[in-house]
């Protein structure tokens, strides 16, 4: 007999503090901007607050729910996510913004498609892998079915275009394609023509290719392609050890662009400074450090697979983004996870961690079975 022990407090305490930090940034970053367009300081405040409280409702609700109920709906809801993201692409339903055509407007409420996209490709994946688990190295069987789905939605993807999020995916998907036994081979036969593929998508869209040369050399336009990343260099600077304090940061008065969605960190840097963006660091660590535990103390494969899906997940898109932020990768647009304003990501990501503390909770302490 073995006993079962409760769900990871601490994977919980981490993202609460996550979350929490997140939505006092959101004000400090944007209650000027708030001001100033919508006559109200409080306006991202208050709905990031709601975005937050539904999250943690989906936390709570994903959290009771036996992760192994799933197995009924994870190709509807598969199918449901393609069937979305093909409507994206169609004049009047997809919302553009920002050059991209990645939300859909329902009136009272605005969604991006690809964020339930993720999720679904990651249970897809998890249920997939575990039941071919004898069959991964088959070329046939264990990766070309998984490269094509994957190809489906990379390619709707790019047609928003969300480069950022293609990446993501991914990465994710290879790493979990890893992760079940399939050869390595395979994988970097897959590589060497995605590799060159994205570099050439890059290099061909004007707005890319300037991203990549701003990227490279900043200051060689710092009017216009490397103005975001300068100010957010400037922010760094200006923070220091200990930071300029809570509110009294300078480069969100109009200075740096999307200051409380995709740069939200450099906010944090300068206001925070070095101690309060080792801490933002450290609580992701301490995330990642959490999920893989679970993943590796996972009662079945899905479970195994479906924890490091979700964890790996959130983990590179919130290394991604602190790597933009601080110039170490070209400009992507990714938001970071738990912290940036946005309420499909914060929603989907909460309800992504209520699953881990259901895998959590179904884990099996070894240290107290007994063995015939």
């Amino acid at each position: 007999m073995s006993r079962k022990i409760p769900f990871d407090y601490w994977l919980l305490v981490i993202t609460f503090v996550l979350v929490l930090s997140g939505i006092v940034m959101v004000y400090s970053s944007s209650s000027i901007y708030a001001l100033q367009n919508y006559h109200d300081s409080y306006f991202f405040l208050k709905k990031q607050f709601l975005f937050a409280s539904l999250g943690f409702i989906a936390l709570i609700v994903f959290l009771l729910i036996d992760y192994h109920s799933y197995y009924k709906i994870i190709y509807p809801f598969l199918f449901i996510c393609l069937v979305l993201m093909i409507a994206l692409l169609i004049p009047g339903i997809g919302h553009r913004v920002g050059g991209a055509r990645r939300w859909l407007n329902l009136g009272f409420f605005r969604f991006q498609p690809s964020e339930f996209a993720k999720y679904a490709l990651i249970f897809y994946l998890a249920y997939s892998l575990s039941k071919k688990e004898g069959s991964m190295k088959s070329f046939a069987i264990g990766f070309v079915p998984h490269l094509i789905v994957t190809g489906l939605f990379l390619g709707l993807l790019l047609l928003q275009p969300d480069f950022g999020t293609a990446v993501s995916i991914a990465f994710i998907v290879f790493l979990m394609l890893f992760a079940a036994g399939t050869r390595l081979s395979y994988i970097i036969s897959a590589l060497i023509v995605l590799v060159p593929t994205a570099c050439y998508l890059m290099m061909s869209t004007p707005y890319r290719k300037k991203r990549i040369l701003a990227f490279l050399n900043p200051w060689e336009d710092p009017a216009n392609t490397g103005f975001q990343i300068i100010q957010s260099f400037l922010a760094f600077y200006s923070g220091n050890i200990l930071g300029l304090g809570l509110g009294d940061g300078r480069q969100k008065l109009f200075y740096l662009p999307e200051a409380h969605t995709d740069f939200i960190f450099s906010v944090i840097g300068e206001e925070l400074g070095f101690m309060g963006v080792m801490a933002v660091i450290i609580l992701f660590v301490l995330f990642l450090y959490r999920g893989i535990r679970i993943s590796l103390k996972a009662p079945d494969l899905f479970g195994t697979y479906l924890a490091l899906g979700i964890t790996s997940l959130i983990s590179f898109q919130a290394i991604t983004n602190i790597a933009v932020v601080m110039g170490l990768l070209p400009t992507k647009g990714l938001a970071l996870p738990f912290l940036s304003y946005g309420g499909t990501s914060v929603i989907c990501n909460l309800a992504g961690v209520g699953i881990l503390l259901n895998i959590s909770a179904q884990q099996q302490d070894v240290s107290t079975s007994t063995y015939r």
